[in-house]
């Protein structure tokens, strides 16, 4: 196939880029800006645009296929003359569909969790030989690349975003996958400039019920109220399979799981990444892994990239990064980090930059969030404020909505870089948890500096 990418660069889309350019397709693409790791990524496999922008020069008749991308707008010269010449242009997640229509689709969903749950059945199947096509949403240690799409494997696991799929096409894109075995991990309001109230965000959640195959396997997590309810009330005909946390302990700073064979240590800690695995199983289970084999090969899942990713650790001091930026996964991640390292300071440092959690109405889901923490530092940038046309917000704001006493606020980035590097981090865990960079912090600079 002829395949030209609409915004190529990101992070989702240069992966698929790369897939399908492996698969022996012809690639091509553009973008307005591409960084990295996208850049040197398509520069290494020979399909980085010559120069950045969009070109309606590059869409001609001999194309097979559009891939437009969230990034993309409606008004977009290239996606223009594609509809002009009547091209088929597909969403992300419609070329993903298509090219697993006749395979067994797993899928992931959740407000939180699915990257870690994905990654570890992954892991898992990989360990013990196991080819499948994927589609996950962080890198993986010893994987080349986060989407892999075959001809000729029988499974697909598919991370299932419920963001939406393009310009065109404003259905979240776990809609549009219609899975065969399902995974639903915990439903947490998100996404609020698309979702405007929670009881919209969890109807997304009904769809995808609704959406699944007859005779699908449903994978739910029954500690989760919202999840346990929307599975158990759901006339599907489907199987329902709940999971919840297994029997664990901590010892000596190591998370040890508790199996028919006895305690195993595990690589990964924390109450959410036990369920997290729990509900792996189950999946896993269900594509033809024993018990035992799963157990064997989780031991060694080390999580994937940016969740609860170790840094540094000199005993004295440990530093951890995690995406964590939403209400329940900044709650989920600090109380890991307590329950591992009880007996060492916590300091958490948040950074608020997406358009929710800046959301003055949305920042009271982040009550107690950060309760865990010895001390909770939360950054945001003034000036990203301004260029997203949104109110400012105060120090006292930021302290109602969160309601921690003694939470410390930064506007400034040159300020909260200088207040870490003041920082006596003896006998403490720092914890940064964000999907930005807290104003141009290059953290691996930072701790080898420590």
């Amino acid at each position: 196939m002829r395949v030209h990418f609409i915004a190529i660069g990101g992070s989702a889309m240069h992966n698929l880029a790369l897939a399908l350019h492996a698969k022996g397709d012809v690639v091509t693409g553009s973008d307005d800006a591409i960084f990295e790791p996208s850049k040197s990524r398509l520069k290494n496999a020979g399909i980085l645009p010559e120069q950045e922008g969009w070109f309606d020069t590059k869409i001609t008749t001999e194309l097979d296929a559009v891939i437009l991308g969230m990034h993309a707008k409606e008004d977009n010269p290239e996606l223009i003359r594609a509809r002009e010449l009547n091209l088929k242009i597909y969403s992300y997640p419609e070329f993903i569909y298509e090219h697993s229509k006749n395979k067994t689709r797993v899928v992931i969903g959740g407000s939180h969790g699915k990257t870690t749950i994905t990654s570890m059945i992954l892991h898992v199947l990989n360990y013990h030989n196991v080819a499948v096509d994927y589609l996950v949403g962080a890198q993986l240690e010893g994987f080349d690349r986060m989407v892999n799409l075959t001809s000729d494997n029988e499974f697909i696991v598919i991370e299932g975003d419920e963001y939406l799929s393009s310009a065109l096409d404003r259905r979240p894109k776990f809609h549009l996958y219609q899975p065969n075995i399902a995974l639903l991990s915990g439903i947490a309001w998100d996404h609020i400039n698309v979702f405007p109230t929670f009881e919209n965000y969890v109807e997304q959640f009904k769809i995808f019920i609704e959406k699944m195959v007859n005779g699908g396997i449903m994978v739910y997590n029954e500690e989760d109220p919202i999840v346990k309810q929307i599975v158990e009330e759901a006339t599907s005909p489907i199987r329902k399979l709940p999971y919840q946390t297994p029997e664990y302990s901590i010892d000596n700073g190591i998370t040890y799981l508790h199996t028919p064979e006895g305690e195993m240590p595990l690589e990964v800690f924390g109450q959410h990444n036990l369920s997290n695995l729990s509900g792996a199983k189950w999946i896993c289970q269900n594509m033809g892994i024993d018990e035992e084999d799963f157990y064997e090969a989780i031991a060694s899942f080390k999580g994937a990239a940016k969740r609860l990713e170790k840094l540094y650790d000199d005993k004295s001091t440990v530093v951890f990064k995690d995406f964590a930026h939403s209400p329940s996964k900044v709650k989920a991640t600090t109380e890991a980090v307590k329950s591992q390292y009880p007996n060492k300071r916590i300091i958490a440092c948040l950074e608020l930059h997406t358009y929710s959690s800046l959301n003055s109405d949305f920042l009271t889901e982040y009550k107690g969030a950060l309760d865990a923490a010895t001390e909770a530092i939360v950054f945001y940038s003034a000036e990203a404020l301004k260029i997203k046309r949104m109110p400012e917000i105060s120090q006292e704001q930021m302290q109602a909505a969160f309601q921690r006493e003694g939470l410390v606020t930064y506007t400034n980035a040159s300020d909260f870089h200088q207040f870490l590097d003041q920082l006596d981090l003896s006998d403490a865990v720092l914890l940064f948890m964000s999907s930005g960079d807290y104003g141009g912090l290059n953290l691996n600079e930072y701790v080898t500096k420590l």
